[in-house]
């Protein structure tokens, strides 16, 4: 072991200690035939060497930094101001912990309460927990905090929400005895007369995602009164963006609303680490699953953070606690935090602005290329493009062009066809490019 920094009388003197005389001797009960002669790896070389063969390795990947990115399904190209990864490099953060000892970690405490504070303005909802992992997780913690408050263990989803988050809730409730039905969709939308028909006073929780997987916006408000004729929770998955321009869920008397942070501040980097977003009404916040800081004054009748509502979780019987995740992506939550801090709400209704615009231009000029077709239904950065095309194709043709040209959604639905997203980083001549490529496709 020539990394272990010890000389060789002191590897003498301990092989005399056990009584042996040569480190050969402590192998020779293993048999030659399963024993490695020597591994083939390369001599060491230099620190600048080594950054440059990485980087040739590197380079062989696809990033959104050297090409022009129309991918989305969740996590999306946004601009990230360089304030935040400044503040990310801070020690003080990047090295933090759990906050258990309040007095001492009174900075992150507050980062994690303004974060909350930002959430729930930016939701209409009333309670945020300080995150989760991801919005996959987020869902499978909904679909628990419905079946612990209504009792039944129905759940009704939208067949336009990701089926990614869907797939990651079922894996994570195994064993909850939960039962999950799909109502169709219609035409990029949720159907609403197959949810009528399907929802009752057995069902728990009705899961749909506002906008959708394909971009598209449902009918929030007449969906909410459906669930609400019954005794379900109405549970929405939404994308913070979005909220900038469109009406929040606390408006539309959601009771649970999640979803996925990536786009506050957040580097696309191979899908993750990304940020689950969770708020609820007041009234489910005893089975709100994660961390919950609250502001108090300490005995000095000073401002103080702690931790609250702490039983819900890890300080209680696990079968007594409200979820098995007892953390969260602290780190990531501070970008989002600085994020939205920095943008505040003119600056996101501008980026939500900007991305509903160019999408809704990008979208035209693809429409009126023969052989492509947009799906129906009024979208947010985000849209289906249907085309008789091998999309695959597209995709493999477009990557050697420089664009990553978005998702085949056939991979993961029944559906068929090209998920492409916009957000405010793409300019026109970016897009045009784009159209010109696909003429020529």
């Amino acid at each position: 072991m020539s990394f272990v920094p010890n000389t060789n009388n002191e590897l003498n003197e301990m092989l005399q200690r056990i009584g042996v005389n040569s480190f050969e001797d402590l192998l020779k009960e293993i048999p030659s035939s399963t024993r490695v002669d020597e591994l083939d790896i390369a001599d060491a070389i230099s620190e600048m060497e080594a950054l440059s063969l990485l980087k040739k390795l590197s380079d062989k990947n696809l990033t959104n930094s050297g090409n022009i990115s129309f991918m989305g399904g969740g996590i999306y190209d946004h601009y990230i101001p360089t304030i935040v990864g400044s503040i990310l490099e801070k020690p003080e953060f990047k090295t933090a912990y759990t906050p258990y000892q309040a007095e001492v970690s009174q900075g992150t405490l507050q980062v994690m309460y303004e974060f909350q504070t930002m959430i729930t303005r930016l939701t209409g909802m009333e309670i945020s927990n300080a995150s989760l992992y991801d919005a996959g997780t987020g869902l499978a913690e909904a679909c628990l905090m419905a079946n612990a408050n209504t009792k039944n263990k129905e759940i009704l989803i939208a067949g336009t929400i990701n089926p990614l988050y869907l797939q990651t809730a079922k894996s994570l409730v195994v064993g909850r005895d939960l039962e999950f039905k799909v109502f169709a969709k219609e035409d990029g939308t949720a159907d609403l007369e197959g949810l009528k028909n399907a929802i009752s006073d057995d069902t728990a929780a009705v899961i749909v995602q506002h906008p959708n997987f394909f971009g598209n916006f449902e009918d929030v408000f007449e969906i909410e009164k459906i669930v609400h004729t019954h005794k379900a929770l109405y549970v929405s998955i939404f994308n913070p963006i979005s909220l900038g321009l469109i009406t929040p869920p606390g408006k539309y008397n959601a009771d649970i609303a999640l979803g996925e942070g990536q786009s506050l501040g957040i580097n696309v980097s191979f899908g993750g680490p990304v940020l689950g977003l969770f708020t609820c009404k007041e009234k489910l916040i005893r089975t709100l699953p994660g961390r919950i800081v609250g502001m108090t004054i300490d005995a000095d009748e000073n401002r103080a953070f702690v931790l609250t509502l702490q039983t819900r979780e890890q300080q209680i019987k696990r079968e007594k606690a409200t979820s098995n995740i007892c953390t969260n992506q602290g780190l990531i939550m501070l970008a989002a935090t600085v994020y939205m801090e920095t943008m505040g709400k003119e600056g996101l209704r501008e980026v939500a602005e900007h991305s509903f615009h160019k999408a809704h231009y990008l979208a035209n000029e693809i429409s009126g290329i023969d052989g492509f077709e947009i799906n129906s239904g009024t979208f947010f950065n985000e849209f289906l493009v249907k085309t008789n095309t091998d999309v695959n194709s597209i995709i493999e043709k477009a990557a050697a062009a420089g664009f990553l040209a978005g998702i085949n959604v056939e991979q993961f639905t029944d559906s068929k066809g090209l998920l492409i997203a916009v957000t405010e980083k793409r300019t026109k001549t970016e897009m045009d490019k784009f159209v010109e490529f696909l003429k020529n496709v």
